[in-house]
């Protein structure tokens, strides 16, 4: 009798998907989450208690903190997450589709390499981004091109993105 090796019989399990962020350089990374938060109808994430028992322990310095909101927060970074992702309550660390924006001493410089396009829905472009400047975007051009048409904003710190 011929024995199959156990990598042969056994089926091939999925392989997890990968859990990500995307990180987003900024001067002032709360403001930042503030527009952002409102942008997507998102939420600035509560680490409170996180830098509350980090500042306890002693393994947080308080030079690294400051109040946002009314609590205590990193100074040098800060997400946003979508609100029915799951969350990690004794962190208040998002588990899904999150923002995260940390604080670097550069500015931005050149186009971005990667953005992020925002679909309100159809019939809704011109609402949008009327919205979106009243949170402090900025209109950089109109497209209008036979695959379609799209608005190319910039939000409070130059970072491009589109809305179509």
């Amino acid at each position: 009798m011929t024995q199959t090796p156990a990598s042969e019989s056994a089926p091939a399990s999925a392989p997890t998907p990968v859990h990500w962020k995307l990180v987003i350089d900024s001067a002032d990374p709360h403001t930042q989450a503030d527009f952002w938060a409102a942008a997507l109808h998102y939420e600035v994430e509560d680490n409170s208690a996180l830098v509350e028992r980090l500042l306890e322990m002693g393994a947080l310095p308080g030079a690294a903190t400051l109040e946002f909101h009314g609590r205590p927060a990193f100074r040098d970074l800060i997400a946003v997450r979508h609100p029915d992702d799951p969350f990690d309550a004794d962190s208040g660390t998002g588990l899904g589709r999150r923002l995260l924006f940390q604080r670097v001493p550069e500015a931005k410089s050149g186009k971005n390499r990667l953005h992020l396009d925002l679909h309100p829905g159809a019939g809704r472009l011109a609402d949008e981004v009327e919205r979106l400047t009243a949170l402090g975007a900025s209109v950089l051009r109109e497209v209008k091109e036979s695959s379609g048409q799209w608005v190319v904003m910039a939000d409070p710190e130059g970072n491009e993105f589109c809305v179509q």
